[in-house]
Formats: C-alpha cells, structure tokens, sequence
C-alpha cells in the first residue's frame, strides 16, 4: 500500500508478481497468448493450454522433442543452458542459435511477455 498525506485516500497498488504472460508461435504462425506461474517450465505451460510440444522424456534431458526457438530480444533473459541442455540440443533437427529445450526455460518475471517463442 502506498499512503499519501495523512486525511488523504489511500492508493492501493497490486502487482501480480506470481504469474508471467507467455505468448507461443506455432509452426503456422498463430499467436498463443497463455497465463503461467513463476517456476513453470515452458513445456508444461504448453501442455496446459493444448498447445503442441512433445516432451517424451516427461522433462528427464534425455530427449530434445520439446526443441523451440525463442525470440533474440529474450533469450539473455533465460536461465543459461546446463551441459545436459547443450549435449540434448546438439541432436535436434533445424538447432539454431536460439534453439532451447522447451522442458529448460524456467518462468520468471524477466521474461515477462516472452511473446515470440516458436514451438
């Protein structure tokens, strides 16, 4: 809460800092704006709202079928890839230089409106 003078109304600020808003591009080019909670993972947000990612290995690192590209202006923001992500990333199809496991990239508020994710 934030008080101004005394006799004065006070201004009662609410900030959510509990969940992110994510926004997923499917191959087709179609904007999938979703609602996580901090400490989600990518992948399982996904799977919340239908949206297709595979994830085989249920999240293990021992597949790369939750591959995705996330946006440049984002990817600094991510958590950095463990040895384990990079040795899994190295056998996905199309790998670029924004290519992350879906199963990896952890919510946070920094991410906020990490809205050009391709899955």
């Amino acid at each position: 809460m934030i008080s101004q003078r005394p006799n004065q109304r006070s201004v009662h600020v609410c900030v959510d800092y509990s969940s992110v808003n994510v926004v997923y591009l499917d191959k087709y080019g179609e904007r999938r704006p979703v609602r996580g909670k901090v400490g989600d993972n990518a992948m399982y947000l996904a799977h919340r709202y239908g949206i297709e990612i595979e994830g085989a290995c249920e999240a293990s690192l021992a597949c790369c079928t939750c591959h995705v590209y996330v946006h440049p202006d984002f990817i600094d923001k991510l958590n950095s890839p463990e040895p384990e992500e990079e040795d899994m990333l190295d056998l996905a199809p199309f790998l670029k230089e924004n290519s992350r496991l879906g199963c990896q990239i952890v919510l946070t508020k920094q991410i906020e409106e990490i809205g050009r994710a391709h899955v």
